[in-house]
């Protein structure tokens, strides 16, 4: 079915909302029903406010449904009658929207939001760690970190030493350069600075899966330190969901652990926080002591979270490098013995609470998809093309609808031939396995080249191969060998947003019924009767958002035949880094050149809360 609202610029929420405040003031009255309808589509699109001078005396869009004039009021003026209105207010007040001296409009939760998150950070990043032994860190990052990477700065090291010496840290990087293997080590490293207590750690991810991931990683590195660092044996092998670690009151977006409650802990480890919203990410700042440490891991340059705000990106303050200030320079380098020419004029501050991963260990310096991801991030079209049309080794394809029928042909064999590979498996492990081995992204849920219509298209395959029963397809969604993913968190059952699972008929019942299958704890399979599930939907294709946290080896990116606001240089660079080995493009040139060229660009004020910058 088509959407009725499709080419509309404001959903009907939006004008509903915009004519429900304007109702509640008797002054400028016109002026708060624009400005509301703008903030609430805005919101919609994952911005945290409205920034009223871009939109200022543009011209009203056709498709926007709402009477004359035919432009959005002056700015100056805009404000003046905003400000007179009942329903906005300033920083601080109980009023609906909250208009700062920036000029931008917020709801007021998302106002109060950006405010605690960002003095949450400002306090932590201004206390100092005490009773700590620089003597026995000097000596524990020898030990932790003995071969660095050649002649340059040990990164890795570096960002270790930060954690220890910072309440507040951020360890960011892209695909391959050694976050977990990092994290592993700073808690080592943290341990050992206090060998006469256990300390309490958390560590969490924003999905099941992302989890699941970071789990399995740390079980390996945990692996790799026995024997060497008797502290190793103390790092927790559980890592929880954040909606789990904070622990969820249900029917309510509140959680137990807040600032009243805060949770029993010496350090919290968050990885993937690129995916963590404006709310949630104020409400963990809060639930976190603020005696402890608090490290948020993750790829700043990955695309930001479905829900309002793009935090991590605006604390890393994502379009410029910062130095660390000469001060601490000078004290990590005392610590790591690593020779550090970073160095920022500003005084000490967030610049030295966060390292960039720099060297990765995935891709080498030939790899067609490391040379793709490095051009897609800085936003160099020509180049990527370049190496698309020279994929080198050949871990990259391009197949170009714009070609004919051939590309087409092939595209068609790399859907089944992917996704055909499960039925040949009759264990649960095996087909978990398989299912790590090859995914199709797709930009969109819905449209011809979307999900939806790719795992209709793939189903339909394996009915024409005999694979699936057409009988089975036509009567129930069940059938064997039918990969799941989960959208909804249950607690109950463990089963979370993001986790994909198998159906199969379980040997212990004869075969006779279908169970899903799902990954447990490492060395584990859970099984689950098909209507006890929460929300899920088939997953021979899933976006590129809900693929974050998850990697394969090898990944078919499906994109639209048409341009699209969705497709931009974050979402690429998201997909093709979700594969080990190869990628596959389904794409039109100019599609691809568009996206690259078009950056994720969320309003919100925290980075200026933070860098004092506009």
């Amino acid at each position: 079915m088509s959407d009725p609202n499709r080419g509309q610029f404001f959903a009907p929420l939006d004008l509903h909302f915009a004519r429900f405040l304007a109702g509640l003031t008797t002054v400028a009255a016109d002026e708060v029903f624009r400005a509301a309808a703008l903030l609430s589509r805005a919101t919609g699109a994952g911005d945290v406010c409205l920034d009223l001078a871009a939109v200022a005396g543009q011209p009203v869009p056709a498709a926007a449904g709402i009477d004359s004039p035919a432009a959005f009021p002056e700015l100056g003026a805009w404000i003046a009658a905003l400000r007179s209105s009942a329903v906005v207010g300033s920083p601080g007040q109980k009023r609906p929207l909250v208009l700062d001296g920036g000029n931008r409009l917020y709801l007021r939760r998302y106002w109060e939001y950006e405010y605690a998150a960002a003095e949450n950070v400002r306090r932590r990043v201004g206390e100092a760690v005490s009773h700590l032994d620089t003597g026995r860190l000097r000596q524990s990052l020898a030990h932790l970190f003995p071969d660095g990477p050649g002649d340059e700065s040990d990164w890795q090291k570096t960002a270790a030493a930060i954690a220890a010496l910072k309440r507040f840290s951020v360890i960011t990087g892209g695909p391959g350069t050694g976050k977990t293997f990092t994290i592993a080590r700073l808690l080592v490293l943290v341990m050992e600075q206090y060998p006469e207590r256990r300390l309490r750690i958390h560590l969490a991810a924003p999905t099941g899966k992302a989890a699941a991931r970071m789990r399995e990683s740390l079980k390996q590195a945990r692996e790799g330190m026995r024997g060497r660092h008797p502290a190793a044996d103390q790092l927790p092998e559980e890592v929880h969901t954040l909606h789990r670690l904070l622990k969820t009151l249900p029917g309510s977006p509140y959680f137990r652990h807040n600032r009243e409650n805060p949770l029993e802990a010496d350090i919290v480890v968050v990885d993937e926080a690129s995916m963590v919203d404006m709310a949630l990410m104020a409400k963990l700042l809060e639930a976190v002591p603020s005696a402890a440490r608090l490290v948020l891991v993750g790829d700043k340059d990955q695309l930001a979270s479905v829900e309002a705000g793009s935090v991590l990106g605006d604390i890393c303050d994502r379009d410029r490098m910062h130095g660390f200030s000469a001060e601490f320079c000078e004290t990590l380098q005392q610590a790591t013995g690593e020779r550090l020419d970073a160095r920022s004029g500003s005084p000490a501050g967030l610049q030295d609470c966060m390292v960039e991963l720099r060297n990765s260990f995935r891709f080498s310096a030939g790899s067609a998809i490391g040379e793709l991801s490095r051009a897609v991030n800085h936003g160099d079209a020509g180049r990527a093309l370049e190496v698309l049309d020279k994929p080198g080794e050949g871990s990259i394809v391009w197949l170009d609808p714009d070609a004919g029928s051939r590309a087409l042909t092939e595209l068609q064999r790399l859907i089944l031939g992917g996704t055909e590979a499960c039925f040949r498996k009759d264990t649960p492990a095996a087909a978990l396995q398989e299912l790590n081995r090859f995914k199709i992204l797709c930009a969109h849920k819905g449209g011809p080249h979307g999900v939806d219509a790719v795992n209709r298209a793939a189903e339909q395959m394996l009915v024409r191969q005999g694979l699936i029963r057409p009988e089975a397809a036509l009567t129930s969604p069940w059938y064997a060998h039918r990969p799941v993913l989960i959208t909804r968190n249950d607690y109950a059952l463990g089963l979370f947003n993001g986790d994909i699972g198998m159906t199969l008929p379980d040997d212990a019942s004869g075969g006779r019924g279908l169970f899903v299958f799902f990954p447990g704890a490492p060395g584990e399979i859970r099984r689950f009767l098909p209507y006890r599930l929460p929300e899920h939907e088939t997953v021979y294709a899933m976006t590129v958002h809900k693929s974050q946290g998850s990697e394969f080896d090898e990944v078919l990116l499906v994109l639209p035949d048409r341009d699209s606001p969705v497709l931009t240089r974050e979402l690429l660079y998201t997909a093709l880094t979700r594969a080990r080995k190869t990628v596959t493009i389904w794409a039109r040139r100019s599609i691809l050149a568009a996206a690259i060229t078009r950056r994720i660009e969320r309003t919100s004020g925290l980075r200026d809360a933070l860098w004092g910058q506009g």
